[in-house]
C-alpha cells in the first residue's frame, strides 16, 4: 500500500508544484453580450482565464457583424449558432450571458466537448438547455477535482488511514455529503468565506490528516482512524465551499443555478471516484506483486504530505495577511 500511495503522491506533487501555493482556479470564461439598442450589442469578457480571450476563435450567427466589443445583428436580433473553438486546459468552458433590452437574461455554455450552442429567442428551459448544461458542468466538475491537487491529497490521506472495505465507503460518502451540503449553501449565497482564508484552511486540513497518518504509524490511532466519517464530513464542509468558489462570480441566472450546481457536483463526484479507484487499483497491484519498502522509507510519504500541505498553508497565509 505504501508503494501505491507513493506513486499517487509523486503525481500530486507534479501537479502541485507549478501552482505553488495557489488553489486550483476556475477555468470557465464568461463572455457577456449586453444589448444597447435593438439588434446592437456590446460584448465584453467579464471573466477571462490566463489563456487570453484573443486566442479563442469566436464565431457568431452569419447575419451578425462582430468586431469586439461591438456586434450588430440587425432586425433579426441575436439568434442562431455561436461557436467557440481553441479552448484548452486554461479555459475549458465559456459561459455566454445575453442581456437584452427587454425580457429576461439568458445564459448558454460552451465547452471543448460542446463547442456550438444555438441562441434561442426564448428564455424558457428546453431539453437542449439541459443537455448543454450537463455537458459543460459535468466536464467542468471533473476538471476541477482532477486538477485540484489539494483536494486529491486530502482524499489520499483519508484512503491511507482508513484502508479499504466498508469503512472506506462510509468515509468517502461522508466526505461527499459534507462538500455537497456546503457547495449548495455557498452557491446559493447562504454562507460565504473569503477565498484566501478558505484556501489556507483547506491546506491546514491536509496537514491534520498528515499528522494523523504519522500517529497511526506510531501505533497511536488518532481521531481520523477512530471516527473517519466524522472527520471526513467536517472537512468536507470546508472543501465544499472551496468547490463553490469555482462557480463564484459567474453571475448564473437563478433559474439555471440548481441545474448547473447539480451537474457540477456530479462531475466532482465522478472525478473523485476515478481517483479513488486509481488508488485502490495501485494498492491491489502492490499486494499482488508483494513489493516491500525499507522500514525507514515507510514514513516518508506521510511526512511528504505534511510538508507539501504546510508549504501550501504558509504560502496561503502570507497571501491572507497581504505580506510582500
Amino acid at each position: 500500500m505504501i508503494r501505491a500511495c507513493q506513486a499517487i503522491l509523486l503525481l500530486l506533487v507534479a501537479l502541485a508544484l507549478p501552482r505553488y501555493v495557489q488553489a486550483h482556479e476556475a477555468t470557465l470564461g464568461v463572455l457577456e453580450f449586453r444589448e444597447v439598442r435593438p439588434g446592437a450589442f456590446i460584448g465584453l469578457w467579464t471573466m477571462e482565464p490566463s489563456i487570453g480571450a484573443a486566442r479563442v476563435d469566436l464565431r457568431v450567427p452569419p447575419h451578425c457583424f462582430l468586431r469586439l466589443p461591438e456586434m450588430n445583428c440587425g432586425e433579426k436580433g441575436l439568434v442562431g449558432p455561436i461557436t467557440i473553438t481553441n479552448l484548452g486546459a486554461d479555459m475549458s468552458a465559456v459561459l455566454i450571458k445575453i442581456l437584452p433590452l427587454s425580457g429576461e437574461p439568458r445564459s448558454y455554455t460552451i465547452s471543448t466537448a460542446n463547442p456550438v450552442v444555438s441562441v434561442l429567442g426564448t428564455a424558457a428551459p428546453t431539453l437542449q438547455t439541459w443537455i448543454e448544461l450537463a455537458r459543460t458542468y459535468v466536464n467542468y466538475g471533473i476538471d476541477h477535482i482532477l486538477l485540484g491537487a489539494d483536494h486529491l491529497l486530502f482524499v489520499l490521506g483519508l484512503i491511507w488511514i482508513v484502508g479499504g472495505g466498508w469503512k472506506l465507503v462510509q468515509t468517502i460518502t461522508a466526505f461527499t455529503l459534507g462538500h455537497s451540503v456546503s457547495l449548495a449553501a455557498a452557491a446559493w449565497g447562504l454562507i460565504g468565506i473569503p477565498e484566501r482564508p478558505l484556501n489556507a484552511c483547506i491546506a491546514l486540513s491536509i496537514v491534520f490528516v498528515g499528522v494523523e497518518i504519522v500517529k497511526q504509524q506510531r501505533g497511536d490511532p488518532g481521531l481520523t482512524a477512530r471516527y473517519p466519517w466524522a472527520v471526513a464530513f467536517t472537512f468536507g464542509l470546508v472543501h465544499g465551499i472551496g468547490f463553490a468558489s469555482a462557480l463564484a462570480g459567474l453571475g448564473l441566472e437563478p433559474r439555471l443555478l440548481p441545474r448547473a450546481l447539480l451537474f457540477f457536483n456530479v462531475g466532482v463526484e465522478i472525478g473523485q471516484l476515478l481517483f479513488v479507484l486509481l488508488v485502490l487499483s495501485l494498492i491491489w497491484a502492490h499486494r499482488r506483486l508483494n513489493a516491500g519498502l525499507p522500514r525507514w522509507g515507510e514514513a516518508l510519504p506521510a511526512y511528504a504530505i505534511g510538508s507539501i500541505s504546510m508549504f501550501w498553508f504558509f504560502g496561503r497565509l502570507v497571501r491572507v495577511l497581504a505580506l510582500p
